[in-house]
């Protein structure tokens, strides 16, 4: 088990305990804990405790800096118009990865479609689209499908 599993494995135990769903801990502080540097707790956050995992996450950097994590639970649909609001003009194809399995581990998107969206948005199934353009492509496709999704 690597360390962000088990930095994210903490915090999640410790949101569980939360009795109002809310967590505020001490970057330094859990930084200090793992025996890591601040820039794994950032890690951890953008890519465990994301918007689409059901998660706002508020950050202050300085010495008093903390990170306060809040479990949300929205609808299917403001979750997906949130995605699709934060899509920007071109998407790499590991942050798509990254997106389609977020919203299938939520339940946002059914697996199938999920595992198709990713054979449409491949390398392998855009090869005939230069490779400058591919990412510009990818999102545009990304954003159409999670669009008659809502």
């Amino acid at each position: 088990m690597g360390i962000s599993d088990l930095i994210a494995g903490f915090l999640q135990d410790s949101l569980d305990e939360a009795e109002d769903g809310v967590l505020e801990v001490q970057r330094s502080d859990l930084a200090q804990k793992f025996n890591c540097v601040p820039s794994q707790i950032n890690y951890v956050m953008s890519t465990r405790f994301s918007p689409e995992r059901g998660y706002i996450v508020e950050s202050r950097r300085g010495g008093n800096g903390y990170i306060r994590i809040t479990r949300v639970r929205v609808d299917r649909q403001t979750l997906l118009m949130h995605v699709i609001n934060s899509l920007g003009q071109e998407m790499d194809l590991p942050s798509a990865r990254a997106i389609v399995s977020n919203l299938t581990q939520s339940g946002a998107v059914e697996q199938n479609l999920g595992q198709a969206l990713m054979a449409a948005i491949s390398d392998k199934a855009l090869k005939a689209v230069p490779r400058e353009n591919r990412d510009a492509v990818r999102a545009d496709i990304m954003k159409q499908v999670l669009i008659l999704q809502v």
